[in-house]
């Protein structure tokens, strides 16, 4: 039992060091086989960034007021994933937006560069987020930022399981491939447990509201950038978490 309980301790930890700055498996010998099982644990991380998004947001909710807590809250979670997932949400609108074929696509989001496409992405994408959370109290914004960033990375999830990697390496090559059933139940169980988090403290309906929403911002980015690109590519993955997060919380204002 015990060497079971030490292989997912790892692969958590290698999940946070992947999606986070924190050097959870630092000195750690680790394989792209434990990178690809990690991903089961990216729900987890999500609440991992969530609970100090939710902190921040809490905390400067009643002395600062709710739009400068949740400007706090958006910067405590890009600082805390070096604003891996907002990178990608520019890259893929750049290449999507800039590319007329999928391999001027890929070579616009490889350039480190951001464009127009890539700048308004930002802007639309952060001011939706800013002015959803400036609506809820302190209590609802900090339980809905723990369960829109642990939904939002099972959403990634989703798309690593479903969609084929087209680069032939990059920097989610590790983690492409199937999923494994056992993947699949850690991450799906952790996305339940987000859900019935929202539910007790908003209501059950407003838990619907944030699953479509979810599903509505999955499916979005999906058909912008699975179409030209024939799969994904790890910018992907970030613009997916983007924009299913945002999804989330505009379900959620829509059944407030």
């Amino acid at each position: 039992m015990r060497p079971v309980i030490d292989r997912e301790w790892l692969l958590l930890r290698l999940a946070c060091q992947m999606l986070t700055r924190l050097p959870a498996a630092r000195g750690t010998d680790y394989t792209p086989a434990l990178d690809a099982s990690a991903v089961r644990y990216y729900p987890a991380v999500g609440i991992i960034v969530g609970l100090a998004s939710g902190a921040a947001f809490a905390a400067a909710h009643d002395p600062f007021g709710p739009l400068p807590a949740a400007v706090l809250a958006i910067a405590a979670s890009a600082l805390l994933t070096g604003a891996m997932h907002e990178d990608g949400l520019a890259d893929t609108a750049d290449g999507i937006g800039g590319g007329a074929s999928a391999e001027r696509a890929l070579e616009i989001m490889r350039d480190s560069r951001i464009g127009v496409y890539g700048m308004l992405a930002l802007i639309l994408v952060t001011a939706a987020k800013l002015f959803a959370l400036a609506t809820l109290s302190p209590w609802l914004g900090l339980a809905v930022l723990v369960a829109a960033h642990g939904l939002s990375r099972w959403s990634v999830v989703l798309v690593i399981a479903t969609a084929r990697y087209v680069r032939a390496s990059g920097t989610a090559s590790p983690v492409a491939g199937t999923v494994s059933p056992l993947s699949h139940l850690i991450a799906g169980g952790t996305a339940v447990a987000c859900l019935a988090l929202a539910g007790y403290a908003a209501s059950p309906q407003a838990a619907a509201g944030i699953l479509v929403g979810l599903a509505c911002g999955h499916v979005a980015i999906r058909v912008a950038f699975q179409p030209k690109l024939k799969g994904y590519t790890g910018d992907c993955l970030g613009a997916t978490q983007q924009v299913s997060q945002l999804g989330a919380y505009l379900g959620l204002l829509a059944c407030l």
